[in-house]
């Protein structure tokens, strides 16, 4: 018995007898992006596989108000602490703003395109729905930039995983459904979307189509294994992103959207650069009122060009839309937001 312990403590952690623990959520779209970095992973040379963890949020289909914001997040989080797992795969728009140091994301893949999907009947685009239109969302985002459009459209709140929703859908319960455009495709349903709304008619949520692959600080090996996963252009628009949703200081249910993107430009001497584009957006839950800014700056600057821009919404008054969301009546409760598919 002494022996065989000896063995199992020489094993080498990432090895064919011992590959990295990847800890995921199981629903089929947490499995999805989780089965990205396994293979990226595996491509790499470093064998890993997939531990499913239940979450709370998987169990219970009560609003992340009830249950509490991060609980998509916390199990996994438990499980990485405590050792069980080695790599935990988020949604990052599922992470609270604050870092927690016992953690480091490691890796922020390359996004998925971070709009929003409308799928309809009849395959309509958002234009062609007539006034008076159902449409189901789960996000108060969605709901508030919806009717700031001004359309006369129905919104409902939005629950269940993705077969669910669409099946709202197509059984007639609802004209269309607003999600988002990643899930859709990770899971390979694109081709159910009847248009992608362009940030001009709708931001996406801070983070929205990006990855969070997150280890132990304590960890220095394979932070630096999981780091040839990182995209850094992606990196960047998510700092910018988080950190005007934290200098807002709003939770992942407020009606906030944010998009953005290093592009190319070029200098009165014909140099190429990169420039990271921030646009941003708080609207009022009835969609009375939308406020919108941008900013542009270097994309090492991305965590100061996100706080300024929240700074410019502030003074716009965003603080007075954040803080007036009223409890909304049962039949459009909209706190159930999680970006990721609930298993009820």
């Amino acid at each position: 018995m002494t022996t065989t312990v000896q063995e199992e403590d020489t094993v080498t952690a990432g090895s064919v007898s011992a590959p990295w623990r990847i800890g995921t959520r199981g629903s089929l779209l947490a499995l999805t992006q989780a089965g990205t970095v396994r293979d990226a992973l595996i491509a790499a040379g470093q064998p890993a596989e997939l531990v499913v963890i239940k979450t709370p949020g998987d169990l219970s289909s009560d609003p992340v108000q009830k249950i509490g914001v991060g609980v998509f997040t916390s199990a996994l989080r438990d499980e990485l602490a405590a050792g069980d797992i080695d790599v935990a795969v988020h949604s990052y728009k599922d992470l609270p703003t604050a870092q927690d140091p016992r953690f480091t994301i490691a890796a922020v893949p390359l996004r998925e395109d971070p709009r929003d999907a409308l799928i309809a009947r009849d395959g309509m685009v958002l234009g062609e729905l007539p006034a008076g239109a159902k449409v189901g969302t789960s996000a108060p985002r969605r709901a508030a930039q919806l009717r700031a459009l001004g359309l006369g459209l129905d919104i409902l709140p939005l629950r269940g995983n993705i077969d669910s929703r669409m099946r709202k859908v197509s059984e007639g319960e609802l004209d269309a459904i607003v999600i988002a455009r990643a899930g859709l495709s990770r899971i390979g349903r694109t081709d159910a979307i009847t248009e992608s709304l362009e940030p001009v008619q709708m931001l996406p949520a801070p983070s929205q189509g990006a990855l969070a692959v997150e280890c132990r600080s304590d960890e220095p090996e394979l932070i630096e294994v999981l780091a040839g996963l990182d995209d850094a252009p992606t990196r960047a628009a998510i700092v910018a992103e988080r950190a005007l949703l934290g200098e807002l200081e709003a939770g992942c249910t407020a009606p906030v959207g944010a998009l953005a993107e290093v592009v190319e430009s070029i200098d009165e001497d014909g140099r190429i650069f990169d420039e990271l584009s921030l646009r941003g957006c708080v609207a009022a839950i009835d969609g009375s009122e939308v406020l919108r800014a941008s900013i542009v700056g270097a994309p090492e600057d991305a965590a100061e060009l996100g706080r300024a821009l929240a700074l410019e919404l502030l003074d716009l008054g965003a603080r007075a839309l954040l803080s007036v969301i009223d409890e909304p009546a049962p039949d459009t409760d909209f706190t159930n937001s999680s970006p990721m598919e609930n298993n009820r």
